[in-house]
């Protein structure tokens, strides 16, 4: 399946290197605002095209749109591709509003296109090894869940974080996604949240890059607690904030059985403990060894196969009208029911191999 990416910042350099080297997929070109950024992305992972969106989006061996932009763009983005013809691989979050989210997902449906989103991360080999042995009663029934996502911040890393800090993305919509796709795929869609917040500061510094040492305002919360309750039972509690001095990663289940201790679910790799009854042992990842790209590969094999494709539009969706709805809570100071739903996807075949021709 021809493949153009549109968005040749930080991000585009995993997904290239991971597109590139699938079998199934041929990345035809990078568009970017920037074209010269564009073309250079290009250049370094041998593709073949390079210019602006509506070039990209006028080819017609391009069957697949893998939208890289900012949050405040997807939707703008995603829009366009469908126009144009072309299937839609979304990074999070799907949208800015639910709104405009489910825009997108409508008009995907009226022209018989398909649009999938990130995170992929549920598709790899860590998470899909916890979650096959959470199926098969390594735990029992999950009862209850610890989501943490603890750190200083982004913008002690990052060349340019203040996206990070503006409307759209923050510790819950930039990272939340990773965390409660997964906690939906073991308990299934959410029914009600709780959340409360704060900022701890109002303005940042970027601490690395050509713009270092440049103050930026911040204009989201950038710690959010939440209690998640789930449609069919169990509880999670969640904790994204970027005002940590102690860095945590991990979703903890609990059943009757035991808890599972999950790696980051932001990565790709790692084991998975399990303790039970005083014992303790680990579930090394088994499964394919493919990072982020992994769902836009699962798409365009989904939709040759006319099958439903994992990493939905519409579990995106679920995801964000979670996210905004813990939002609405901590200002109404109240919980807030979720209205959408979804039905979760199987897991994937141990033997999946994005390395493998099939298409």
């Amino acid at each position: 399946m021809g493949v153009g990416v549109i968005g040749a910042g930080v991000i585009s350099d995993k997904y290239l290197t991971s597109l590139t080297s699938f079998p199934d997929l041929r990345v035809l070109a990078v568009a970017d605002l920037d074209t010269a950024r564009a073309a250079s992305q290009a250049a370094k992972y041998g593709v073949p095209g390079a210019g602006t969106v509506a070039e990209l989006l006028a080819d017609p061996a391009i069957e697949l749109v893998v939208n890289l932009t900012v949050p405040t763009a997807h939707v703008d983005v995603g829009l366009a591709a469908l126009e144009s013809g072309k299937h839609v691989w979304a990074e999070k979050p799907l949208a800015m509003d639910r709104q405009t989210g489910r825009k997108l997902l409508d008009r995907a449906r009226e022209r018989g296109l398909r649009v999938a989103s990130a995170p992929d991360t549920v598709l790899g080999a860590a998470l899909q090894t916890a979650r096959r042995a959470i199926d098969a009663g390594a735990i029992g029934t999950p009862m209850s869940a610890l989501a943490l996502l603890q750190t200083p911040g982004p913008e002690d890393w990052h060349p340019s974080p203040e996206f990070l800090f503006q409307p759209g993305a923050g510790p819950l919509l930039d990272m939340g996604p990773y965390y409660l796709t997964e906690l939906i795929q073991l308990f299934g869609p959410i029914h009600r949240v709780t959340g409360v917040g704060g900022r701890a500061r109002d303005r940042r510094v970027i601490g690395s890059g050509p713009k270092a040492g440049t103050e930026f305002p911040v204009d989201v919360l950038t710690t959010v607690n939440a209690l998640i309750e789930f449609e069919r039972g169990g509880f999670a509690q969640a904790v994204f904030s970027f005002d940590s001095g102690v860095r945590r990663f991990l979703i903890e289940v609990t059943g009757p059985g035991g808890t599972a201790v999950l790696p980051d679910p932001n990565q790709f790799t790692g084991d998975t403990v399990l303790h039970r009854r005083g014992t303790e042992e680990t579930l090394a990842a088994q499964g394919n060894t493919a990072e982020r790209g992994t769902g836009a590969l699962e798409l365009a094999r989904a939709i040759r196969a006319g099958v439903p494709e994992r990493a939905s539009g519409e579990m995106a969706y679920h995801v964000l009208d979670a996210m905004l709805a813990v939002e609405e809570s901590i200002a109404a100071r109240h919980p807030v029911e979720v209205t959408s739903t979804v039905d979760v996807p199987p897991a994937l075949p141990v033997d999946w191999n994005p390395y493998t021709a099939t298409l």
